[in-house]
């Protein structure tokens, strides 16, 4: 059973991935250009202040990089659905052994169902807690010194998610009373923990003066959309191919 559920998390994440490709490529490409656009405006502005001799060396440099980051940008586009095909096939192959282990033990009883709520707090756990701390940034911001630092921060975030979706499940598996005890206390076990470490991790704040306001929170938006089709898209296929298999007579 083990290894049925391995082969339909890779099949099914790797057709979701393909699904946020498509949304990420219709809808988050358009502002990455802009902010690649905004990122080759300001540098030029910035050779435009040199001498002149200087300047005319630079825009021969600067000529040769954008023709090549031209190219990149194109490589960066047709690359981007083997990225969220992949990125769906890791995700896909981990979501179905951990949920062969939960299978029977915690949340709902019907496969489909489990499938469906596990893959929403997968999304709030390690999609949603970490972007509300350290949401995704457009090319042009941030400091490219501090990458490792911001990783591994971002990566605490994410940590931080599942430790608190692991207490938020003891919890309600502990409490008695019914759901109506049972969820506004899982609730307070999964905010709390996040709220702490919201508040004692540092900030990271790079964005530089004078980016658009409205191009950040399109870029962040967008961003978390795409997780959000593909955990959705994802989440909704596994379930339905649970009930599916469920409803499948046995064989004689």
């Amino acid at each position: 059973m083990v290894r049925t559920l391995l082969v339909r998390g890779l099949l099914l994440g790797l057709l979701a991935g393909l699904v946020a490709g498509v949304f990420a490529f219709a809808v988050g490409e358009p502002r990455v250009d802009d902010a690649i656009a905004l990122e080759k405006a300001a540098a030029t502005h910035e050779h435009e202040t040199t001498t002149h001799e200087h300047e005319t060396a630079t825009h021969e440099h600067e000529g040769a990089h954008e023709h090549g980051g031209e190219v990149g940008r194109g490589t960066q586009k047709a690359g981007l659905f083997l990225a969220t095909g992949l990125y769906g096939l890791a995700v896909g192959g981990v979501f179905a052994l951990v949920f062969a282990g939960l299978r029977g033990r915690v949340g709902p009883r019907s496969d489909a169902g489990l499938a469906l709520a596990a893959a929403g707090t997968a999304f709030a756990a390690v999609i949603v807690v970490p972007f509300l701390k350290y949401p995704a940034n457009p090319p042009a911001v941030g400091d490219p010194e501090t990458i490792n630092t911001r990783t591994v921060l971002y990566l605490a975030m994410i940590g931080v998610g599942l430790l608190s979706t692991a207490i938020a499940v003891t919890t309600a598996r502990s409490v008695r009373g019914g759901p109506w005890a049972r969820w506004p206390a899982a609730v307070l076990a999964f905010v709390v923990p996040v709220a702490v470490a919201s508040l004692l991790l540092p900030a990271v704040d790079e964005v530089p003066d004078g980016f658009p306001a409205t191009l950040l929170w399109q870029f962040r938006i967008t961003s978390l959309g795409t997780q959000l089709v593909f955990w959705a898209s994802f989440g909704t296929l596994f379930g339905w191919f649970c009930n599916r298999a469920a409803r499948a007579p046995a064989p004689a």
